[in-house]
């Protein structure tokens, strides 16, 4: 078993879903992808639960797990830190 790093902030523009993980990458995959959250309202995309494995939306009975997160995505590196 690989290690999977856990969500820990979601959010969304207007085409794109958008997870950041525990590792300080950030991961965005296209809504197209998940139709239920496309199609839903920004207050029902909002009602989510983060678990070590994923993202869980229960008004619309729909979950991404981070393993299909980082199958096919676009991936950021987290910002380097600056010295002070």
């Amino acid at each position: 078993m690989s290690f999977l790093p856990e969500p820990v902030a979601v959010r969304f523009d207007e085409d794109n879903l958008w997870v950041s993980l525990a590792d300080g990458r950030t991961v965005g995959v296209p809504l197209a992808w998940y139709p239920r959250l496309l199609g839903a309202s920004a207050e029902a995309r909002l009602d989510l639960f983060l678990s070590p494995s994923g993202i869980h939306w229960p008004t619309i009975d729909e979950d991404v797990p981070v393993e299909a997160l980082l199958a096919h995505h676009v991936e950021f590196p987290a910002e380097p830190k600056r010295a002070a």
